[in-house]
């Protein structure tokens, strides 16, 4: 490994860690002019690509949470209080092999009797609930603005044109994405009419010798495509067809004024129609409704059980509530989301969704700030647009004009692996009023559906890592208040002295410490720590 000129960690009131007496004790000391962490330069192993998120900053020269540490140094076996944490998206495989002993069960409740027998206004709700019903597309929120033609609606403007432009950007390529792949199919054809299979291999087309013409421009698509980092034609013209529909799906549906995607005949406008709507499926109904499994695993996945990833926090009960579809979501099943995980039990609740537009926000904001007269913790994904979201809305928030009616909600952006001036996501949205903290949320490895494991991005990635810190510090230390949680969260982590490329510009550079409130990357080891301090 590489090491190049150290950075250094400088913060006004950094956290100094110590062992003594038997136990870690915090020093509130400066750590100006101490040089702590320095750039790595290779490439990540096989184990830290699939684990980067636990490694410790100062040890791995990785910005992860120190969540290995905290378990190794501080947490030493103990189990603590079980918390339940809700998990507010699009289903969770609760059938998982690395989540199943994890998933909360409504023990007030029996399963499949068709009766409500807890009274809370969902029958047979055993694991959670479904607020979309059979539902999986849906449009965005501003293709249901346009669609509803109430131009007095604030922001309608902005709905309509926003619409366009996205119709107007997205048609052009679908055209190229056309184009391109019947190229392929052609070259497929050929090929395997050449080569009498259609297994034939690249380094056969790569190594034809061929006065045809037509076989001739075939093998030349098919360098451009080795060049692009694709195999072959056959995976191209796989890759290519997967994301053509994609975009086909989309234009169909999340940009289709006309598509009528909702199943569970309430009026999605009115908070008290139909009460109890939809039903108690959990899981995804979709073969790519992946995005929940993968949350839950980062929050909870079995740690040390010899499967594919390891979650945050070890003593955990997973509420699933299916609220998030293939689109935006309704600020309807938000707000009664929310509320169900609080009057159900869960401490945490993790929201990895957004949207820029969001006509009912007043309920929703009702909701958070119901969860935090609850002391329920309120943990919410920045985004991932690359945008300062103290300027542009993205919603659910939890403040009108920088006035915040919660104390317990925590917004998050997103780290990148690798410490330095890319640290930070390309993708990931930022704010110095509006966004909390900052966590890895980039290539993350966690849990997919049908026993599966791969790594994906995004501040979806980064808001469950601080649900799972939440959950954790809360099982240690259960006299804790909400509001103390989320101050532990933002105190303890770590300040970093450090100019970075924001919004995936590189002509953007910033100071690390301007891109959110507490101006830190989260860090599990400080928090524990300092929630010691504080609980007593």
């Amino acid at each position: 490994m590489k090491i190049i000129k150290p950075f250094l960690l400088v913060g006004s009131l950094a956290l100094v860690l110590t062992s003594c007496g038997g136990g870690a004790e915090i020093l509130s000391t400066p750590l100006e002019n101490i040089d702590i962490v320095a750039l790595k330069e290779a490439d990540l192993t096989e184990n830290q690509k699939n684990n980067w998120s636990h490694l410790d900053l100062v040890k791995d020269t990785i910005p992860g949470m120190s969540v290995d540490k905290a378990y190794a140094e501080i947490i030493k076996g103990k189990s603590g209080k079980t918390v339940i944490v809700a998990v507010i998206d699009s289903g969770i495989d609760i059938n998982h092999e690395d989540l199943n002993g994890v998933i909360w069960t409504n023990k007030k409740e029996i399963a499949g009797n068709g009766i409500d027998d807890d009274k809370n206004g969902y029958i047979d709700d055993i694991h959670g609930w479904n607020f979309l019903g059979d539902g999986y597309d849906e449009q965005l929120e501003m293709t249901r603005m346009v669609a509803n033609g109430d131009t007095s609606v604030p922001h309608f403007t902005e709905a309509k044109t926003g619409l366009e432009e996205g119709i107007a950007g997205m048609v052009p390529t679908k055209t190229r994405y056309e184009q391109i792949y019947a190229s392929l199919v052609a070259a497929d054809t050929d090929f395997t009419a050449h080569f009498k299979t259609a297994d034939y291999t690249s380094d056969q087309v790569k190594n034809l010798e061929t006065t045809d013409e037509k076989l001739s421009q075939h093998k030349e698509v098919a360098a451009q495509m080795v060049g692009f980092g694709l195999t072959s034609i056959q995976v191209a013209k796989k890759e290519l067809k997967g994301a053509l529909d994609g975009l086909v799906g989309r234009l169909n549906t999340n940009y289709n004024v006309d598509f009528k995607g909702r199943t569970t005949d309430d009026n999605p406008d009115d908070f008290n129609d139909k009460p109890g709507y939809g039903n108690a499926n959990v899981l995804p109904i979709a073969e790519d409704e992946i995005h929940g499994t993968h949350v839950t695993g980062i929050i909870a996945a079995v740690r040390d059980n010899g499967k594919g990833a390891n979650g945050v926090a070890n003593n955990v009960k997973i509420m699933s509530i299916r609220a998030v579809p293939n689109g935006d979501e309704y600020d309807k099943d938000v707000a009664k989301a929310i509320r169900y995980a609080v009057d159900n039990g869960a401490q945490v609740i993790n929201g990895s969704f957004g949207k820029s537009f969001s006509p009912h926000s007043d309920w929703v904001r009702a909701a958070i700030k119901y969860a935090s007269d609850n002391n329920v913790v309120f943990v919410h994904a920045a985004g991932n647009s690359g945008e300062d979201v103290d300027t542009e809305p993205n919603f659910p928030d939890d403040n009108v004009n920088y006035v915040e009616v919660s104390n317990s909600y925590i917004r998050v952006g997103s780290l990148a692996s690798k410490y330095g001036s890319s640290m930070v996501s390309g993708f990931s949205n930022y704010g110095n009023k509006n966004v909390d903290v900052f966590a890895p949320g980039s290539q993350i490895y966690s849990t997919f559906p049908n026993n599966e494991y791969k790594a994906i991005s995004g501040t979806s990635m980064a808001s469950p890592a601080v649900a799972g810190i939440a959950a954790l510090i809360w099982s240690q230390y259960p006299k804790l208040t909400a509001a103390q949680v989320k101050q532990i969260i933002m105190d303890s982590g770590l300040p970093i002295n450090q100019k970075v490329v924001v919004g995936g510009d590189a002509d953007d550079v910033r100071d690390f410490g301007t891109l959110s409130k507490s101006g830190k990357m989260v860090n599990v080891y400080n928090a524990l720590i300092m929630a010691q301090q504080l609980s007593k």
